[in-house]
């Protein structure tokens, strides 16, 4: 198993949460029209997101941990 690096955990979760912000803002404005894959893309996009960014930083924050003993 290879050894990934818990920032490139949340620095995905950030952008796909920037995403998940940034489709519905562009939809309300209607610079892009609203669909439904659209729709679902965003809420995917956020949700994903934000489970990474958990997932990432209890990772780093067990990384931490395990070199400070």
């Amino acid at each position: 198993m290879t050894n990934w690096n818990p920032l490139y955990f949340i620095l995905a979760g950030f952008f796909l949460v920037v995403i998940g912000f940034a489709l519905p803002f562009l939809m309300v404005l209607q610079v892009i029209q609203s669909t439904f894959f659209l729709n679902f893309l965003a809420y995917a996009a956020s949700f994903s997101g934000l489970l990474l960014g958990i997932i990432g930083s209890a990772f780093y924050t067990a990384s931490r941990r395990k070199r400070r003993r």
